[in-house]
């Protein structure tokens, strides 16, 4: 099974991705910040990153640019539920306009353990 890097500062929100993640037989490795996602890319191989956009220090958007520099066929889901005034548009609907972000999937906080399971197909589709 697949080794996926979970980064979120929110505990709760990456407990409840790796424990459904490791429900269905992944390998998981989570932590709470870019930086020290940074670091464990550099001993382990992932084979994809769930990453959150709304992060302190680093946030996410700096997050995948530095790790897809690091391994540029890295599968990746974006993840947010922070929305853009009223207009029910999260962060997620600008990324598409960063050209270095390709191939990144978006999923919508929050999300049933299903959509996270979709997610992760078309991630690692993308990335085959």
């Amino acid at each position: 099974m697949p080794h996926v890097l979970v980064i979120d500062d929110q505990v709760y929100a990456r407990a409840a991705v790796a424990v459904a993640l490791r429900t269905s037989g992944f390998e998981v490795t989570g932590f709470e910040n870019g930086r020290t996602a940074l670091l464990a890319m550099e001993n382990a191989h992932f084979d994809l990153a769930i990453v959150d956009i709304f992060m302190p220090n680093m946030d996410g958007v700096k997050l995948i640019r530095c790790m897809r520099e690091r391994s540029p066929d890295l599968a990746v889901i974006a993840m947010s539920g922070a929305f853009l005034s009223s207009s029910g548009r999260t962060v997620l609907d600008l990324l598409p306009a960063a050209g270095d972000l390709t191939n990144v999937i978006r999923l919508k906080k929050p999300f049933r353990a299903n959509e996270l399971m979709r997610a992760i197909e078309l991630a690692l589709g993308v990335a085959a």
